[in-house]
């Protein structure tokens, strides 16, 4: 017995045959190279692609800005920090000479306010 859905031979070479058409019929329907409308659809493509180029570049360059900005103002902060630090070691510089001045000039006075007490010493001798 043979089986209801079993194909014959021509019955699978017509629906090959057909298949064929129905691939040769969408190919035919296809817009050609030379559409317009085809044609406006590729330059709104790559009016798009130029827009989107043109926003990266933007932002590439924005973001260029901000890199630059953030290095100036590391290399304002570094320099604000030397030059603090260059003015805490000059005023502690400062502040070790002038303790230096006043022991040397303790020193000087007590030397004097020594050598007058020997002379006023010497003096009563005499």
């Amino acid at each position: 017995m043979r089986h209801p859905t079993d194909n014959g031979f021509a019955d699978r070479r017509k629906a090959a045959a057909e298949a064929k058409q129905k691939l040769l019929k969408k190919f035919a329907s296809a817009p050609r190279a030379d559409d317009p409308e085809l044609a406006a659809k590729l330059a709104e493509r790559q009016a798009n692609a130029a827009a989107r180029e043109a926003r990266r570049a933007e932002r590439d360059r924005l973001k260029q800005e901000e890199h630059e900005r953030e290095l100036a103002e590391a290399a304002a902060l570094t320099a604000a920090a030397e030059a603090e630090q260059k003015a805490e070691a000059t005023a502690r510089e400062q502040a070790e000479r002038d303790r230096i001045a006043r022991v040397v000039a303790d020193e000087a006075e007590r030397k004097a306010e020594r050598d007058r007490r020997y002379a006023a010493r010497k003096a009563r001798q005499r």
